[in-house]
């Protein structure tokens, strides 16, 4: 990147943190349980609601007691539950639909991160009717009250019930809208353990590691708070202790519960002290080929924090002794290759691959140019880089061959 580039994004990020502490933030209300979302409406005076979710779910059971709380307190419940892994526009305006015709008050949604943001949105959508969710993508372009919104997560990892960002693509197109707004931000966020426990492994390892580059992203970034570097290692910790014990066990409610609470927790975190290049590089990613997002982010992680190199190895140092892979003596750069090192483990272990076979070469300059438009001059990334120098993460994820993957394997093992 070159230096006049460099400058201005840190001016930019320079203003961002001078304003952060008088910035609007809310942190949701927690509820522990579904069963006390009917009192809350109740008190609202709320008789009307949408509930999102996807069909699976609907279709499962699984919002079967949520919806029979709701009626038996006389409160009308319509369902759209149409959500697809990275929600689209055409889920949004369904969606919108349905709260119209139902008359909706407030909105409920019942799922994972691709459920919260496509009811975010659909907020969005509620107090600006005339205005395209491509008008409403970036920074502060929602600033009228949105309707009340609860979020239910049922699997513990994007934190989206706590920040206020909503990710929303277009398939056609091959784009992502991100839309960055502080009514997004949810007024309740029900951590109720017991929804999360049909999870299946594969989603439970990468919908946690989403919330692990959420927690380190937060952690590594130049705009911090207190209280979003305490929050990011305390996820941080609780993500070490109980990620594998809830991959292996999906009914473990200790480690479903603390998985849900960290994820929160990293949510908060890096909706105050945003993300960088892993973000961004898997947003391209996702928009591209529909890679979930969980999943690319745990794939990218290792070769992001590596490139950094010594520009995060105090902070990284910082994360590994929370992890209890290093010790305060050890120097920083050791700690923080341990740490590497121990997500690279933790990837293994939970049977997430070291690279994605959907990268296509051809793809890599347009895919690099998105993510760069995306983070620079906003993401407070530790280390700066323009779209040709993003391209190395591409190429590091698409040219391993398998016999080398293997090889990394049993060495990541021992």
């Amino acid at each position: 990147m070159h230096l006049l580039e460099k400058i201005f994004c840190r001016v930019v990020q320079f203003g961002f943190r001078t304003v952060l502490p008088v910035l609007p933030y809310k942190d949701p209300a927690v509820l522990n349980s579904v069963a006390d979302i009917p009192a809350v409406l109740q008190q609202k005076g709320i008789d009307s609601v949408l509930l999102v979710t996807d069909d699976y779910l609907h279709s499962s059971g699984a919002t079967k007691k949520l919806e029979q709380l709701l009626w038996s307190s006389h409160i009308r419940c319509y369902v759209y539950d149409g959500v697809c892994p990275n929600p689209t526009v055409d889920n949004v305006e369904g969606a919108l639909q349905e709260y119209v015709r139902g008359g909706c008050q407030a909105t409920i949604a019942f799922g994972g991160g691709s459920v919260i943001d496509c009811a975010k949105a659909v907020g969005a959508r509620v107090a600006y009717p005339q205005k395209s969710i491509q008008q409403l993508k970036g920074l502060l372009r929602v600033l009228r009250k949105t309707p009340l919104l609860i979020a239910v997560p049922t699997a513990a990892g994007s934190g989206s019930e706590a920040a206020l960002a909503s990710l929303i693509s277009e398939p056609e197109k091959k784009r992502k809208y991100v839309l960055y707004d502080f009514t997004l931000i949810p007024e309740y966020a029900v951590l109720d353990a017991e929804v999360t426990y049909t999870v299946p492994p594969h989603l439970t390892a990468t919908i946690g590691m989403d919330a692990m580059t959420h927690a380190v992203e937060a952690y590594i970034g130049q705009t911090t708070t207190e209280q979003t570097r305490d929050y990011a290692k305390r996820a941080v910790k609780l993500i070490f202790e109980n990620i594998e014990t809830a991959y292996n066990d999906g009914r473990d409610h200790e480690a479903r519960a603390n998985m849900l609470y960290a994820s929160h927790l990293a949510g908060i975190a890096f909706s105050k002290s945003y993300v960088g290049y892993i973000h961004t590089v898997a947003h391209s990613l996702g928009g591209q080929y529909n890679t979930p997002h969980g999943l690319a982010n745990a794939v990218i992680m290792p070769y992001v924090l590596e490139a950094y190199g010594e520009a995060v190895y105090e902070k990284l140092h910082d994360l590994a002794v929370c992890a209890g892979v290093a010790k305060e003596s050890d120097s920083h750069e050791a700690a923080a290759k341990r740490f590497i090192c121990a997500l690279r483990r933790l990837n293994y272990r939970m049977g997430i691959p070291t690279s994605l076979d959907c990268v296509k070469a051809e793809d890599i300059p347009v895919l690099a140019e998105h993510a760069a438009a995306e983070a620079n001059p906003l993401y407070p990334v530790p280390v700066l880089m323009d779209a040709k120098e993003l391209e190395r993460f591409y190429y590091a994820i698409m040219e391993q061959p398998k016999a080398k993957k293997a090889e990394n394997g049993r060495d990541i093992a021992a």
